[in-house]
């Protein structure tokens, strides 16, 4: 089945509207990833409203398989794919949190198997480890720039300046070494309109009140930037202080506790809030493998479990309760292996032709 032929258009399950093969497995990817599971402690109950905007963002089809056909439309072997990630700081999480690094890896691994791109991890140094980690437990190891463009050895590594007024010169640097035809960025803090990057809470991370060891550095330019170029830019995130939420200030503002005041400023082209954002990520590594008709390309909930425990063995800790267990953004380890298990059913039967059974 071709891209083409996945768009082949079919009835609903109430016959009154007839959807696109590619939207009806998009809605029940992104529905899976939507499920709202919260500690009452945190913000919650805000999920809902912030993905109907980003999704009428969108143009009111399924946020996954928009940005899989867009990427899957930009991407031709060879081309580079930016992937920015990496939140959390000392000295709570002084390697960041494993919300984010499996994400980018997973996704890194279908852009680099599925549509022969060469992927781009952009990170603090402090990230970097997890990243790697999660990078290899998906089979997809991190070498050189000239290795991984030249030989088609994997992926690579950018590392992001340490001082905030080498940050300009550097995006610019980046964006004319690398010419990238998509920049995605999942669980990557951006700035909010007085210029700080918050938490999910409110918290400062940047700026004179600072709750973190060293000052978050903002590379959010690489996005703003590669915007005004025309490259792609794909937003991930959970609670509306990543970047891309800029794209849906006002909603982030009305369901967010202190919206208006954590809501990033930097917006992207297409912007999937999820669960977490590594189940953002897996939607659209699972979008992609549908329309290249792969459904080989998913990884199993076994793979979850080992980038998981890569990820949190690299010190990529938990975020909830900042510890090595078996957990991600407050839910067991098994949940997300469940995650990927339901991932991989949709596309796997969007793809079968019944032949034997009942009609019922």
């Amino acid at each position: 089945m071709t891209i083409l032929e996945s768009s082949r258009i079919i009835p609903n399950v109430n016959k009154e509207q007839k959807i696109s093969r590619a939207d009806y497995v998009g809605e029940a990817i992104d529905r899976v990833v939507t499920i709202e599971a919260k500690n009452m402690g945190m913000p919650h109950n805000n999920l809902a409203a912030m993905y109907a905007a980003a999704r009428i963002a969108a143009g009111g089809r399924p946020i996954s398989m928009v940005a899989a056909e867009k990427l899957c439309a930009a991407i031709k072997p060879g081309d580079r794919v930016l992937l920015l990630s990496g939140a959390g700081y000392a000295p709570a999480m002084p390697k960041g949190e494993n919300d984010g690094p499996p994400g980018v890896a997973s996704l890194a691994k279908v852009l680099y198997r599925g549509l022969g791109a060469v992927p781009v991890y952009v990170a603090e140094k402090c990230h970097v480890d997890p990243i790697v980690a999660s990078s290899h437990a998906a089979g997809v190891m991190v070498k050189e720039y000239r290795h991984a463009k030249d030989l088609r050895l994997g992926a690579s590594l950018v590392v992001a300046p340490t001082g905030q007024a080498d940050v300009p010169e550097w995006v610019t640097a980046t964006l004319d070494e690398m010419k990238p035809v998509a920049v995605i960025s999942a669980e990557r803090l951006g700035p909010a309109a007085d210029g700080v990057i918050y938490s999910a809470t409110a918290l400062p991370f940047s700026g004179l009140n600072t709750t973190v060891e060293h000052d978050t550095i903002d590379i959010a330019g690489l996005v703003t930037e590669a915007t005004k170029r025309g490259i792609l830019t794909i937003g991930i995130g959970d609670h509306g202080n990543e970047i891309g939420f800029g794209l849906i200030r006002e909603a982030v503002s009305r369901a967010m506790p202190k919206g208006g005041t954590l809501c990033t400023v930097v917006p992207t082209d297409v912007l999937l809030p999820a669960m977490m954002s590594n189940w953002g990520c897996y939607a659209i590594e699972a979008a992609i493998a549908f329309l290249l008709n792969r459904s080989s390309l998913i990884h199993s909930p076994i793979d979850e479990e080992r980038i998981l425990r890569a990820c949190l063995g690299a010190g990529g800790l938990e975020a909830i309760f900042t510890n090595t267990e078996f957990i991600a953004d407050g839910l067991d380890g098994e949940t997300s292996m469940a995650c990927m298990q339901f991932l991989g059913n949709i596309v796997r039967k969007s793809m079968e032709v019944s032949t034997t059974g009942l009609a019922h």
